[in-house]
């Protein structure tokens, strides 16, 4: 499972390990906040190689794991668990080292809470998104398509997907079937440029209705045809996605208006504040 960790605002590409029962971060991730150099990765480079000529083990024994950078492509990162992490920022001069050790402690701690209970993982997503301002119907539903996502990927792992190329073409064939664009084209459409915006996360009420629509649709039919591998999971997702697509179109005659929109939640945000300001 990867996903990003927030630390003071900023994102950590993350990957929780279900055998191991532990996270692993992006080291230069971590670097950039530690140190706010404007090449973290230059910075990272030069560490490591000072490390290894001292004889770290920790460097030595760091994995590197695939994950998207920032042009949006799957790329091999340096990746570091907690305690590895930990030995790492002695290495690294900042005032926020401390903070950054309790952050640690409390984000394994949180996930090891989650697997008890994972109602709590629902829930601590709904205070994120309270906090950022979106509303508690638009949280709801985002909610709710982060557990059919989960549904959807669960399904494709039992049934031969790979994991990041496989499970990027099917997300766009669902999503061009559903909307007309693949995930880049959508991210453009709505003038999101930076590989850390999420797309969903920038998606009116509609937009999320008809995307879970497109995954629930794909999982059902996948599950009924019993789609085994790549290309019988990729006929499923097309199916699937035409199915919230015709819906869609159906929607968009009867109402005349479009679901897909260039609104995203940085203008909505905006929005919120000159009306606030103006009261």
């Amino acid at each position: 499972m990867a996903n990003i960790k927030l630390f003071e605002s900023k994102g950590i590409r993350s990957r929780w390990n279900e055998q191991e029962q532990q996270w692993y971060f992006a080291i230069v991730d971590v670097v950039a906040i530690l140190t706010e150099s404007p090449n973290p990765q230059v910075y990272w480079r030069v560490l490591k190689k000072r490390m290894i000529a001292e004889g770290n083990e920790t460097v030595t024994n760091c994995n590197a794991l695939k994950m998207e950078a920032p042009d949006g492509k799957m790329r091999l990162t340096d990746v570091a668990n907690v305690a590895q992490m930990l030995r790492l920022i002695q290495s690294i001069p900042s005032p926020k080292a401390e903070p950054f050790k309790l952050w640690l402690a409390h984000v394994g701690n949180e996930r090891l809470q989650e697997i008890e209970n994972p109602e709590l993982a629902q829930e601590r997503i709904r205070q994120i998104y309270k906090a950022k301002g979106y509303s508690d119907e638009w949280i709801e539903k985002r909610v709710r398509g982060i557990a059919i996502r989960d549904e959807l990927t669960g399904e494709w792992k039992k049934r031969g997907v790979k994991e990041g190329k496989e499970f990027a073409i099917l997300t766009a064939e669902i999503s061009k079937a559903t909307f007309g664009f693949i995930p880049g084209e959508y991210k453009k459409l709505k003038g999101l440029t930076k590989p850390q915006e999420n797309l969903r996360d920038h998606m009116t009420d509609l937009e999320l209705i008809f995307t879970m629509l497109g995954e629930a649709s794909t999982t059902e039919i996948a599950r009924n045809k019993n789609a085994q591998g790549f290309p019988q999971n990729e006929k499923a997702a097309i199916e699937g996605g035409t199915v919230a697509g015709n819906a869609r179109k159906a929607l968009e005659k009867k109402s005349g208006r479009k679901v897909v929109t260039r609104q995203n939640f940085k203008a909505l945000s905006e929005k919120k504040k000159r009306e606030i300001d103006n009261q």
